[in-house]
Parts: structure tokens; sequence; C-alpha cells
């Protein structure tokens, strides 16, 4: 369980690549809780009971093996030439459409792969698939956010060749993710137009910690109030290193930005996730 928030719950975490009919729980470790003896309290016996309270560090052991677990991914990928972006953001806001998006477009430039992060289901990585990239499906069971340990196991299943790029499309939310270090080489925040511009006050930590805010459904700008200024100006007060893009991954307005940045021509995106630019050139 995640006692950061209470969710998951580790029997339930399911690790499959969609080449594979099976979806098989992976192992898990049974305990025998049952107490092998009785104690009997006659009725004139008193048991006082005294109550010392202590504070235990749950969170911050938690985040601590999270840590140690994500350095150990970050090395190996980096000594492998893999570029991995952590994509995250609330269900609905597009995640999922810009990277089949991107993948049809870039996917084979990039040797791109996806570990998809969903609560149950494949219904996304089956998008991924129809596109023709291989994908890793992560299910969390209750949990709403991937850690570092299921990150490493779906890099085991994807088995990224050197120098390719990873994808991790992260449960859906914009809480828990954040805190979350994957080993990941950017974080990538998307938000949709439809969702208000109220979002960086609400979840802090999520924009505090992002390389690249995407504000998607550009398109629909016209119908919704949303203040793309005043978002921007509110998000960079948080995290004034971050990068910005506004598109739509519907219509494609807005995408050449968004493949420059993953080429590495922004002076943030080169800094964090190394030049593709003759990887990208035609």
């Amino acid at each position: 369980m995640c006692t950061t928030c209470g969710c998951g719950d580790e029997t339930n975490v399911r690790v499959s690549t969609l080449q594979e009919s099976s979806s098989a729980p992976l192992p898990v470790h049974p305990h025998d809780h049952s107490h092998g003896h009785t104690h009997d309290h006659g009725p004139d016996h008193e048991h006082p009971h005294v109550h010392n309270p202590e504070t235990i560090p749950l969170e911050q052991s938690l985040l601590a093996k999270n840590e140690l677990l994500a350095a150990r991914n970050r090395g190996w990928l980096e000594g492998r030439g893999i570029r991995a972006l952590n994509v995250m953001s609330s269900p609905g806001a597009g995640k999922t459409t810009l990277l089949v998006r991107t993948l049809a477009d870039l996917g084979e430039r990039l040797q791109a792969g996806v570990v998809e992060g969903d609560q149950e289901t494949s219904l996304d990585a089956d998008r991924i698939r129809a596109v023709g990239r291989p994908v890793v499906q992560i299910n969390t069971g209750a949990g709403c956010h991937l850690d570092a340990d299921m990150l490493r196991r779906g890099l085991d299943a994807l088995d990224p060749g050197t120098g390719s790029t990873v994808f991790i499309e992260n449960v859906g939310n914009l809480v828990c993710p954040a805190l979350f270090d994957l080993g990941e080489a950017a974080k990538v925040v998307v938000v949709s137009v439809t969702e208000g511009d109220d979002k960086p006050q609400k979840y802090p930590h999520m924009f505090r910690a992002a390389d690249l805010v995407i504000i998607n459904k550009s398109d629909l700008l016209p119908y919704v109030d949303f203040d793309v200024d005043g978002f921007r100006r509110r998000a960079r007060q948080l995290n004034p290193r971050t990068d910005f893009l506004v598109l739509s991954a519907t219509t494609g307005d807005g995408l050449a930005g968004w493949y420059d940045w993953l080429g590495g021509t922004s002076s943030r995106s080169a800094t964090l996730t190394g030049s593709l630019t003759d990887t990208l050139s035609p």
C-alpha cells in the first residue's frame, strides 16, 4: 500500500506486454497472520495496557526507498543512452492522444516505446500498439501512481534499445505522481483547456516538479474560459524554470513545438534530455 496517499495493493499490480495474451498478477509473498498462542484472562486477572505514543515516519521511509530505486533506474537508463519521459496529467487531458500522434509521426526515428500505467484495462496501451510501437501495460489496481519499482519491472519487460526513447504514461492523477521519482530524464505535465486555468494553485507539487507543461486542446480555446497567460504566470510563480507549449494533439496545431522540444532544440530540453537533432533530421 502507498502510505503517502493510502492507495494501492501490491498484490493487484500487474505488468504485461501486449504481445502476450497473459496478464497474470505479479508473484506475491503470502504472510500468515494467525497467532499460535492463546491468552486466557481469568475473571480476576487485570491486564493494564500502557500506550507509549510514537511517531513513525512511514511517508519518509517510503519515499526514501523509492528514491533509491529511482536512482538505480536513472543510472541504468543513462548507461544505455535511453531517454525516459514521465508524462502526467489528470484523466482526460489528452496524454494518450498526444503520444499516439507523436509515435505515429516520430516513433520510428525516436525508436520509442511506452510504459503505460492505468489502474485497470489495456485500452490506452491498445491505442499505442495500433501505431506499431512496443508497449508494456502496468495495471496498478487501486494504486493512483507509478513508482520506481513498477517502472523497473516495466523496463525489464519493454527491453528498450540503446539510444531509444521511453514515454512513461503515468496514471491519470495530478497528486501522487508528482511525489514519486521514477528515474526519468524529465517530467512532462499535460493539462487541457477544458479543465480550467486554476490547476497550478490547486496542485502546486505537480507544477513545481514539471520540466515541461503542455496546454492541450487549444482548438477549444474559443469555447471555454481559460486564461493561457494567467495560467502560465501562476505556474511560473511556482516553477520559473519550466517550459510551456500550447497545442492541440487532435488537430496538430502547435505540435511542431513539441517535436522541437523532443529534438532538444530548446535550451531546457537539450539540457534535460540530450539532443536528438541527428536522429530527427530527414
